[in-house]
């Protein structure tokens, strides 16, 4: 009885065996490329998503810039923002609005992400200066 019981221990030692470790090793070399890869993908969106953004708050100021000063008027305009801001630059277009008399004032922001150009448009209504004719004074 007691050599029945002495058989089961011995055939078996603590550890992996080849075939264990094979299966872990197929299952990392899957994974992990895998994982590598989402990594790199969620970078490369962080950096567009980060460049965007920027294009956003500079095309907001150049907007606001270009209505506040009525520069606007002053037909296409197209530029950068200067060595601050390398590989940004903007374009404005002023057309008219079919519902009123106001005018469209667009500001396009053309950048480049990852080797991609990409654009973001800024549009807002400005009604024209109204030029009135001042009527003549009555002096005695």
């Amino acid at each position: 009885m007691n050599c029945s019981s002495q058989s089961n221990t011995r055939g078996r030692s603590g550890g992996f065996t080849l075939v264990e470790v094979l299966a872990a090793m197929l299952f990392m070399a899957i994974v992990i490329p895998v994982v590598v890869e989402g990594i790199s993908i969620a970078g490369r969106a962080g950096v567009a998503a980060e460049r965007r953004r920027e294009a956003a708050q500079l095309g907001d100021e150049k907007l606001t810039e270009k209505v506040i000063t009525g520069e606007w008027q002053d037909g296409n305009q197209a530029g950068d923002f200067g060595e601050d801001h390398p590989g940004f630059r903007w374009e404005l277009d002023t057309s008219d609005w079919d519902q009123d008399t106001m005018k469209v004032v667009t500001l396009d922001v053309i950048y480049t992400v990852q080797g991609v150009e990409s654009t973001e448009r800024l549009t807002t209504l400005v009604s024209e200066p109204t030029t009135t004719s001042a009527a003549p004074s009555a002096t005695p």
